[in-house]
């Protein structure tokens, strides 16, 4: 029975054997010793989940060498950033790509996304359908200074056509630039109108939260959230032909409870809330979130769980995790990039932690060790040995060397 194999890969041992324990800093300026425990041997699924279409919005892997500091030109890693994309996908998991999660309006620049999107697709296509397994964020922050809706449509166009020949879905993301230019909620209708009529397949439309990103305030033409939410479905209500889903992240689970009872027949919420996604995937929710690139084993053995009917095991798997999405994306939640790669590293998914536009220093040592031990917990530290060796050389740099 899959649920009780599930129970039995979440019991663990602790403390942690010799060459394990290791002493974390604390907020009031201490020290506390951490054992760290033995890793779950997570199962490896043989099919993608059936009960939910689930994406991990995945991270970009900078060159450490480059010169990657703010304000500078993206310099990526390809082969990292690929092969975490077959991680990904290995674990049953679809990618969301050139997303916020890699950066996207904080340092990933477009030349590097337009890549990104290019090398993604193709890496798909050797695995299955590029269209099934990958779909790429297309927006306008290649024209920063668009100053009219004509030229925010134009933007759209473009990267849409970057994401459409690249075989790739794609995933109409929130613009600054509509934002600022916007004069009301007719606006949005003029130009998401506009982009919708010209597509050749259904796309995921994104809603992201102000709390991801304060200059996108007020989207869908109004600051009052019922008010944008009315706005928002008079518009995937109109287009809903061509609207495979919306992906909402406002960390506010009941009104996107609220959001997906309303939606046409046909279109799917993904839930982009990382503080509650348990409860709103059990709840019929599908998913395309920022956690699951770093928790995408048991992400994997939940959903799985989800299919079979066992409440029991999909508990088990994901509500370990939850403490460590909120940790990693706690206020200023746009810093939550830098727990996702901090894992990365931790996990030997890349073999420094280093961000493109210097981002990796945008937490504390207190919150990355932090995040080390509840991913202890969650059981998503795959070599403990490694994890403990890479976190004591991180906190030798903050002068922690007991």
């Amino acid at each position: 029975m899959i649920g009780r194999e599930h129970r039995r890969l979440r019991a663990r041992t602790v403390p942690g054997g010799p060459g394990r324990t290791l002493w974390l800093p604390t907020a009031g300026g201490g020290l506390t010793e951490h054992a760290v425990g033995d890793p779950v041997d997570w199962p490896r699924p043989a099919a993608p989940p059936a009960s939910r279409v689930a994406y991990a919005a995945a991270h970009v892997v900078a060159d450490p060498r480059a010169d990657n500091g703010p304000g500078r030109p993206a310099t990526v890693d390809w082969d990292a950033t690929l092969r975490f994309r077959h991680h990904l996908w290995s674990h049953g998991l679809r990618v969301a790509d050139a997303m916020d999660t890699a950066q996207r309006n904080m340092g990933l620049d477009w030349a590097a996304t337009a890549e990104l999107v290019r090398r993604s697709a193709a890496e798909a296509a050797a695995v299955g359908d590029p269209a099934e397994l990958v779909a790429c964020g297309a927006g306008t922050d290649h024209v920063p200074d668009a100053d009219s809706l004509k030229a925010v449509v134009a933007a759209y166009e473009e990267q849409i056509e970057t994401v459409r020949a690249a075989g790739a879905g794609i995933i109409l993301m929130a613009s600054r630039q509509l934002a600022r230019v916007a004069r009301g909620p007719e606006d949005y209708r003029e130009v998401y109108g506009t982009l919708l009529r010209q597509v050749d397949r259904p796309v995921i439309l994104h809603w992201l939260g102000e709390m991801f990103d304060p200059n996108l305030a007020g989207y869908w033409g109004s600051a009052d959230l019922d008010e944008a939410c009315g706005h928002f479905l008079a518009l995937v209500g109109e287009h809903a032909a061509h609207v495979d889903g919306v992906k909402v992240s406002l960390l506010d689970a009941d009104r996107e409870v609220w959001l997906r009872e309303r939606l046409p027949d046909g279109v799917r919420l993904y839930t982009g809330d990382d503080f509650h996604y348990p409860d709103l995937i059990a709840g019929g929710s599908d998913a395309l979130l920022g956690i699951f690139d770093a928790i995408a084993p048991a992400a994997a053995t939940a959903l799985h769980a989800l299919d079979v009917g066992d409440a029991d095991a999909y508990r088990a798997a994901f509500e370990p995790t939850v403490p460590l999405a909120r940790k990693i994306f706690e206020a200023p939640t746009y810093h939550y990039k830098t727990g996702i790669v901090f894992l990365a590293w931790l996990n030997g998914h890349q073999d420094a932690f280093a961000m493109v536009n210097g981002a990796h220093g945008a937490r504390s040592v207190v919150h990355l060790a932090e995040v080390f031990r509840l991913a202890d917990a969650a059981g998503l530290l795959a070599d403990p040995g490694r994890a403990v060796a890479r976190m004591r050389a991180l906190l030798a740099t903050y002068g922690v060397d007991r």
